[in-house]
C-alpha cells in the first residue's frame, strides 16, 4: 500500500496533527465506512479522518450531538463483538441557569447507538431522566459535508475542487450536495424521524420536556446517493434486523474456533468480526478491503494474502478473491497505469481524484506479486476444496498470469521477476514495502531498478510448483513437466545468487546492477514461507529472525535494528507489521521451527491483549518491548486491517500444521503444536469436500491430542506427531 511515512512519496498519508489519546469507533458496510469518536460524533477537524464516506468520497464530515449545549459525559463507549453496532453510554454534567443547579450531574441517562446499512447511517438515540425533577432539554444536531476525497483527506492537495450546492431544507430532513468536476452530483440526505423546533443547513434542534422517570427516543438517517440514486428509506430498526439475518448467514458456512483462553478468544471473536466487517460482496464475490480508513477498497495483494491466511477457516472468500482479480486482470499494455497482459491488479478506486485522473489508482497495477500470489491462492484454493470445475474456468487467466512472469515480469530473463514503473505518477517500489525508500543497500543508498525482492522470487517458485498441480490435474502434463523444472531451476538459482553467509540471511534484493541489498530484513521470512529457502539457509535464517535485533518481543521488525535506515517509526523500515510477522511465522513451521513460531504467536497475542478491542491494526512501532508496557502505535495505522486480522488464522494453521487433500478428502495435521496458555481447542462447523467436521484438540506434555467429535460426510482425519 501507499506509503504513509516517507515524504518523498506523494501519495502518503498525512499526519499534520497528533491524534488524540481516545481511539476512533468504526464501522463499515459494503462500500460505506464511517470513523467517529467514542461519544459516536464526527468532530469537524480539519487534520481528522473522521467522517461518513462512500465510494472514497466524505459525505458527512461533522455530526455532533449536544444537549443543552453540552456535551455529555462520557460513560462507556463500544463496538458490539461482531462490528454491527456502536452503543455508547452518557450522562449529563451539572447544568445551572442562573446559579441554579437544574439538571444535577448523572440524573439524565443519554444513549446512543449507531448502524450502517445500504448507504446509510442510522442512529437510536435514548434519553432517560433518573432524577427527582422534570427536566427540559434542548437537543441539537450539528453536521456538515465536505465531499473531499479520500485522497484530499490523506493530505493529497487539489488546485481545485467542484461547487457546493444549496443545501435543501425540508420540514424534518436537510438535504447536502456538491457537483465534483467529474460531474457527479453527490448528495447527503439527512433524516430526523420527527418534526424538529428549528432546521437549517448546519443544525437540527428541539425542545423537550422529560418527567420523572420518563424516556424519548429519537431517531436519525443519514443516507449518502451519487447523482440520481435513491436514498434508503429504511430505519434504525429494519437495520438491526437486517445486520442479525446478513451475519447469521454469513458465519454459517465459516469455521469457528474456540479455546480454553478467554483473552485468545477474545482476539479470534474481534479478527473474525473485522473480517466480516471488511468483506463486501463484488459484482464477483465477496472481495476483502484491505483497510479503514485509507486502503478501504479491493487491493490486489491484500485480498489474496487475507484469502491465504483465512482459506481454512472460510474458503469461499478465496473463489471471491480469485475471480474478482480473474475479472481484473489487465488484457493490454498501458505504461500509464504499470498494467501489461496477465499481469494482477494492485488497487482499484472509485472517487471524483480517481475518476478524474488526478491520482494514478482508478485501475492500477503497479504491483509486482499479485501476479505470482494470484496463481499461489488458486494452487492452495483448490487443495483445500477439490474444487476442479472452478479450476478449469481460471485457467486462461493462470496461464496469462504465468506468462507474464515469464516475459514482463522476467525484465533481462535472468529467471528472477523484476520491477521498475512505467508510470510517471505510479509507485516507485512495487512490493509489498513500497515506501520509495525501503529497497536499499547496507550503506542505506537506495537500490536501482529494475529490482528483484527476495520474497517474490518465492512466490514464483511456489506459483509455479501449484501450476504444475493444477496443469496436471487438468490434463496438461506438458506444462506441470517444464513447470516443474523451471521451479526446480530457480530454486537453486535463488539460493546462490540471494544467500549472504555473513548476515546469515537473504538478500533483501538484487537492484538493477545485480548486486545484493545485504540488510537484514522480515522478507527473508517469505523465503520460508514459500520453500525456496534450502534447508540449512532456512535454519540460519530462523535464528536471525528471532534475535533481538530482529524480534521486538511483539513480532518481526520489518528492519532488523542496526541496519541503515532502520527506524523503529518508519512505516516499512524498523516497524512490525503483523501479517508480514505471521507470514513468517507460517515459513518457520514449515520447516520445522515450531518453538519459533509458538514464540511469535505468543508475541502477537500478547499484542493484542493490550490493544482497543484486542484488535491488531496494520502496524506499530518497532521499539523494544518493555515490561507492563503494550506496542508503541503508529500514527496513521488503518484499524481494521484486512490481513493484521487474517493473522492469527494463519498462525494457527502453522503451528497446527493443518493441511488439506481433496483426493481422499483428508484434513491433516503434522506435527501439531498449542502454546502453554491453550490448555484445548476446538474447531467447528469446519467444511470439507461435501462434509463437515467438529474436531477437539487437547494440548499433552509433548504432543497435541486430536479427537473428533462430529463428522458429516467421508472425511478421513490424518496426525503426524
Amino acid at each position: 500500500m501507499d506509503d504513509p511515512a516517507s515524504t518523498e512519496n506523494q501519495w502518503y498519508v498525512a499526519a499534520t496533527a497528533p491524534r488524540g489519546d481516545e481511539p476512533s469507533r468504526v464501522l463499515k458496510a459494503e462500500d460505506m465506512f464511517g470513523i467517529f469518536d467514542r461519544h459516536g460524533d464526527i468532530y469537524q477537524v480539519s487534520s481528522s479522518e473522521q467522517g461518513l464516506y462512500q465510494g472514497g468520497t466524505r459525505y458527512l464530515s461533522h455530526l455532533e450531538l449536544r444537549i443543552n449545549g453540552q456535551r455529555p459525559f462520557l460513560l462507556n463507549s463500544t463496538i458490539k463483538k461482531d462490528n454491527s453496532l456502536l452503543a455508547v453510554d452518557m450522562t449529563m454534567p451539572d447544568l445551572y441557569e442562573s446559579e441554579v443547579l437544574v439538571i444535577p450531574r448523572g440524573s439524565v441517562h443519554v444513549f446512543r447507538s449507531v448502524v450502517l446499512l445500504s448507504q446509510a447511517r442510522h442512529e437510536h438515540l435514548r434519553l432517560v431522566n433518573y432524577g427527582d425533577r422534570t427536566v427540559n432539554l434542548n437537543v441539537e444536531f450539528r453536521f456538515a459535508a465536505d465531499y473531499r476525497d479520500i485522497f484530499e483527506v490523506r493530505g493529497v492537495h487539489r488546485p481545485a475542487r467542484g461547487t457546493m450546492l444549496t443545501p435543501d431544507i425540508k420540514d424534518d430532513a436537510a438535504i447536502l450536495g456538491y457537483r465534483g468536476l467529474d460531474g457527479e452530483m453527490r448528495r447527503t440526505h439527512i433524516q430526523f424521524h420527527w418534526r424538529p423546533d428549528q432546521l437549517n443547513a448546519s443544525s437540527c434542534s428541539t425542545a423537550l420536556r422529560l418527567g420523572i422517570r420518563d424516556e424519548i427516543h429519537l431517531h436519525v438517517s443519514v443516507s449518502c446517493a451519487c447523482d440520481d440514486a435513491s436514498v434508503s428509506q429504511g430505519d434504525y430498526y429494519q437495520a438491526i434486523d437486517r445486520i442479525g439475518a446478513d451475519t447469521a448467514a454469513s458465519r454459517s458456512s465459516v469455521a469457528h474456533i474456540v479455546t480454553s483462553n478467554e483473552q485468545f478468544n477474545d482476539w479470534l471473536g474481534r479478527s473474525a468480526a473485522d473480517l466480516d466487517m471488511l468483506v463486501t460482496e463484488t459484482s464477483h464475490g465477496p472481495y476483502p478491503y484491505a483497510g479503514v480508513p485509507w486502503f478501504s477498497t479491493p487491493f490486489g495483494r491484500d485480498g489474496i494474502i487475507t484469502a491465504l491466511q483465512t482459506l481454512w477457516v472460510r474458503p469461499q472468500l478465496a473463489k471471491g478473491v480469485i475471480t474478482y482479480l480473474a475479472a481484473t486482470q489487465a488484457e493490454s499494455l498501458e505504461p500509464e497505469r504499470d498494467a501489461e497482459p496477465g499481469k494482477i491488479l494492485h488497487e482499484a478506486r472509485s472517487g471524483e481524484m480517481a475518476a478524474l485522473g488526478e491520482i494514478p489508482f482508478k485501475r492500477y497495477y503497479g504491483t509486482v506479486d499479485a501476479t505470482p500470489l494470484f496463481i499461489v491462492l488458486a494452487g492452495h484454493y483448490y487443495r483445500r476444496t477439490g474444487d476442479r470445475a472452478f479450476m478449469e474456468t481460471i485457467w486462461p487467466h493462470i496461464e496469462r498470469a504465468l506468462d507474464w512472469i515469464d516475459h514482463h515480469g522476467d525484465w533481462d530473463g535472468d529467471s528472477f521477476v523484476e520491477y521498475a514503473r512505467h508510470s510517471a505518477n505510479g509507485l516507485i517500489q512495487q512490493g509489498w514495502k513500497d515506501s520509495n525508500d525501503s529497497v536499499f543497500h547496507a550503506d542505506g543508498n537506495l537500490a536501482p531498478a529494475p529490482v528483484a525482492l527476495c520474497e517474490v522470487q518465492g512466490y514464483v517458485y511456489e506459483a509455479k510448483l501449484l501450476a504444475a498441480e493444477l496443469a496436471e490435474l487438468l490434463g496438461r502434463g506438458k506444462w506441470a513437466q517444464r513447470l516443474r523444472q523451471e521451479a526446480a531451476a530457480l530454486k537453486k538459482r535463488f539460493n546462490e545468487a540471494f544467500w549472504l553467509d555473513e548476515l546469515d540471511t537473504f538478500a533483501l534484493a538484487l537492484d538493477g546492477d545485480k548486486r545484493c541489498c545485504a540488510v537484514r530484513t522480515s522478507n527473508a521470512g517469505h523465503a520460508l514461507f514459500s520453500g525456496i529457502a534450502a534447508p540449512d539457509y532456512a535454519r540460519r535464517t530462523a535464528e536471525t529472525l528471532l534475535a533481538v535485533e530482529s524480534f521486538n518481543g511483539w513480532g518481526i521488525r520489518t528492519v532488523a535494528e542496526g541496519q541503515s535506515r532502520y527506524n523503529p517509526m518508519a512505516y516499512h523500515n524498523g516497524s512490525v507489521w503483523p501479517h508480514d510477522t505471521a507470514i513468517a511465522a507460517m515459513g518457520l513451521a514449515r520447516y520445522g521451527f515450531k518453538d519459533k513460531s509458538l514464540k511469535i504467536l505468543t508475541g502477537l497475542f500478547e499484542a493484542a491483549v493490550f490493544l482497543d478491542l484486542h484488535r491488531l491494526p496494520e502496524l506499530f512501532c518497532g521499539f523494544s518491548r518493555l515490561p507492563g508496557q503494550g506496542p508503541t502505535l503508529y500514527p496513521v495505522a488503518c484499524s481494521p486491517q484486512a490481513w493484521a486480522s487474517g493473522a492469527v488464522f494463519q498462525l494457527l494453521q502453522g503451528c497446527l500444521g493443518l493441511s488439506f487433500s481433496p483426493e481422499k478428502p483428508q484434513i491433516r495435521f503434522y506435527h501439531p503444536r498449542l502454546p502453554n496458555y491453550l490448555n484445548w481447542l476446538r474447531i467447528s462447523n469446519l467444511r470439507f469436500d461435501d462434509g463437515v467436521i467438529d474436531l477437539a484438540l487437547t494440548r499433552h506434555a509433548h504432543d497435541v491430542g486430536i479427537n473428533v467429535e462430529r463428522k458429516e460426510g467421508d472425511i478421513e482425519v490424518t496426525v503426524v506427531v
